[in-house]
């Protein structure tokens, strides 16, 4: 099975409340014709408390537009990425010039060459290294992106592969979108980065091990969730149905997978979670019908941070790696949800 060797995250160093962004939103999106009451409402209905980003929130009124905004992406989605594969391969205590394949997941900005590429250099990746960038699955790709690597190292059994994840959210923030879906996203999103670093079965490093992963990708659902790309940027898709959708299929999802493995719900140690909304959190959590809080991480994340796209699950990993203690063979369930309408369920033993 692949080990799941090292695990880092890093934030940007600007880091503001709840209330400061509510206001910075105010005062450079919603103008005079605004709607501040449904802003403050929705804001503080996300139970987020502080979130990191990676401009001072002064420079957020200044931007000029899309070109700009990437840009900025561009220069700042290297220097976290960066720091966070540096930081997984130095947990993992392997060095870069190790590293067989990377596989590099964001939604916030587009880069050609795309961000591994760029951080390859950086980190001192071998120039043959095999590059695998994904585009477009949004909050799910955290999970995605360890399935994916787990499906290459299967193959490879005696290699070293690594993820990274960069979103960079508050660069994609519309400032003359007064929908509802834009509102509830400027009080949801923010910055940061994550890597994971595994190796195949041949090797010896220690971790957390994939055992299976089950991706689901959900009918008459494309407009649940993603972005629409027009001459000012990425626009927030963001349908209220989310929840539903959990309920829906989540807990079948969960249930047949464990099933396959001769497991049961409550049989399962620790449950790393996207963090994608306090609605969508609680619609697992009655899936789940389990006691004691078993989402007690994500939630922590989601107040200290907010919601990160593909980096968030990656995020409560490590914490969940940094403050749990559970016994050598445990089942974990690593997942996520996000565009498609997709989710996808990693299973691990640790």
């Amino acid at each position: 099975m692949t080990t799941l060797a090292g695990v880092h995250a890093v934030l940007p160093p600007h880091r503001y409340s709840q209330a400061e962004l509510t206001a910075a939103f105010t005062q450079f999106c919603l103008g005079p014709d605004g709607n501040e009451a449904l802003l403050a409402r929705l804001h503080s209905h996300a139970r987020v408390s502080s979130r990191h980003l990676v401009l001072p929130l002064e420079q957020y009124g200044a931007l000029g537009g899309f070109g700009e905004s990437n840009d900025l992406f561009i220069a700042h989605a290297v220097q976290l990425g960066a720091a966070a594969l540096t930081g997984a391969l130095q947990r993992a205590e392997i060095n870069p010039e190790e590293v067989d394949v990377v596989v590099s997941t964001t939604i916030t900005g587009i880069a050609v060459p795309s961000i591994e590429a760029r951080v390859a250099e950086v980190v001192g990746l071998r120039p043959d290294v095999k590059r695998v960038p994904l585009f477009g699955l949004g909050c799910v790709a955290g999970a995605a992106g360890v399935a994916r690597l787990h499906d290459y190292l299967i193959g490879h059994p005696d290699e070293v592969g690594a993820l990274l994840s960069v979103e960079l959210c508050s660069l994609t923030v519309q400032r003359d979108d007064h929908s509802v879906a834009n509102l509830v996203a400027s009080g949801l999103f923010g910055d940061g980065a994550s890597a994971v670093v595994a190796v195949g079965a041949n090797r010896t490093e220690q971790g957390p091990r994939v055992v299976d992963s089950r991706s689901h990708l959900y009918p008459d659902s494309h407009r649940t969730m993603g972005w629409d790309v027009g001459s000012g940027g990425l626009k927030i898709v963001l349908d209220a149905q989310v929840p539903a959708i959990v309920r829906q299929y989540l807990g079948h999802d969960i249930r047949s997978f464990l099933d396959k493995h001769s497991l049961t719900v409550e049989e399962v140690g620790a449950w790393v979670s996207h963090p994608g909304g306090p609605k969508v959190i609680e619609a697992i959590e009655a899936e789940l019908g389990l006691p004691d809080d078993p989402l007690e991480l994500t939630w922590r994340s989601l107040d200290l941070i907010g919601n990160l796209s593909s980096s968030s699950v990656l995020h409560v990993l490590r914490d969940t790696l940094d403050k749990r203690s559970l016994t050598p063979g445990t089942p974990c369930i690593l997942m996520a949800m996000g565009p498609g309408f997709c989710s996808e369920l990693v299973l691990l033993e640790w």
